[in-house]
């Protein structure tokens, strides 16, 4: 027999297959339902991920030698030292980018976000000639490093990212004069998780990110860097007007059904363990992948 269809919206923090096995089990054993996440604790999860990447964006980019480093502010982040560019363009970019990721998690169509370093796109002139000289041995546009983030576990936003922008909108101006937040938010697995325990863990992401990449030698002088997403199986290609995405190069696409080899540089040759970070229905892993064209560089 199949189960049946529910007669309520899906949770935002609870997946498909998960609310199928509940009914599954109602059927059988006449156990109640697990209460879905509220909505409003559901939209705090997801801000706070928003929130981490881009402050991860700007200490990649710093770390990493992207842009001068006195173009950078030093800031405090979940009660860490932080960096963030001042260059309003660049902050505006970050900006737009996260936002489209977001809506892509919440269309259900994301596996992984990757943080893409190129080498530079043209030969330029240093003051350093072992630099100028080794950064020619690699074509321009090598993709030198992936900084990856598996946000595969994170399920969909019943209707996809509208219904949720609108839904954080009237949240906001629901406490537009609150003051304080909640301090604690209750999950249908009946844990409590408290933004404190929430903030620790990102905290710690984001230390570990630092020290991976201060360990590592500097890269050449004209890098750029870029954001990309690696969709799902099953998930349709972000097609739409305004065009906010473009598919990558085929040495960056990642194995699929119809594609069972992924791409050259998909994987690196190289791979660094960063954290995984879980906080009640809010879980995701992050790892550095250096690739072959870094390891020519370094050569």
């Amino acid at each position: 027999m199949s189960s049946p269809v529910p007669s309520s919206p899906t949770s935002p923090l609870q997946s498909r297959s998960e609310q199928r096995h509940q009914y599954r089990r109602q059927e059988i054993y006449e156990e109640p339902p697990s209460q879905p996440l509220p909505y409003d604790s559901s939209i705090v999860l997801l801000q706070s991920f928003n929130n981490f990447f881009v402050v991860a964006i700007h200490n990649i980019l710093y770390y990493r030698g992207i842009y001068p480093q006195p173009t950078f502010l030093s800031a405090r982040a979940y009660n860490l030292p932080v960096h963030q560019n001042r260059h309003p363009k660049v902050c505006s970019w970050i900006r737009d980018a996260v936002k489209a990721v977001a809506a892509q998690i919440a269309e259900g169509r994301v596996s992984r976000i990757a943080v893409v370093i190129h080498s530079p796109l043209e030969a330029e002139v240093s003051s350093d000639p072992t630099q100028s000289a080794s950064s020619q041995t690699i074509p321009p546009g090598s993709v030198l490093e992936r900084w990856m983030f598996d946000v595969s576990r994170f399920p969909a936003w019943p209707g996809g990212a509208k219904p949720m922008r609108a839904f954080e909108k009237a949240l906001a101006k629901e406490h537009r004069n609150e003051d304080s937040r909640d301090d604690e938010y209750y999950f249908p697995t009946a844990h409590t998780v408290s933004l404190p325990d929430l903030d620790e863990q990102l905290r710690g992401a984001l230390q570990r990110m630092a020290h991976a990449a201060e360990k590592m030698d500097a890269l050449p002088e004209g890098c750029t860097f870029t954001v990309a997403v690696e969709l799902r199986d099953e998930a349709l290609a972000p097609i739409g007007h305004p065009q906010a995405w473009i598919p990558s190069e085929p040495n960056l696409q990642p194995a699929s059904r119809s594609r069972p080899e992924p791409g050259a540089d998909v994987g690196g040759v190289k791979t660094t363990p960063i954290r995984s970070v879980e906080a009640g229905a809010l879980f995701f892993e992050c790892w550095l992948e250096e690739g072959k064209a870094k390891e020519m560089l370094n050569k």
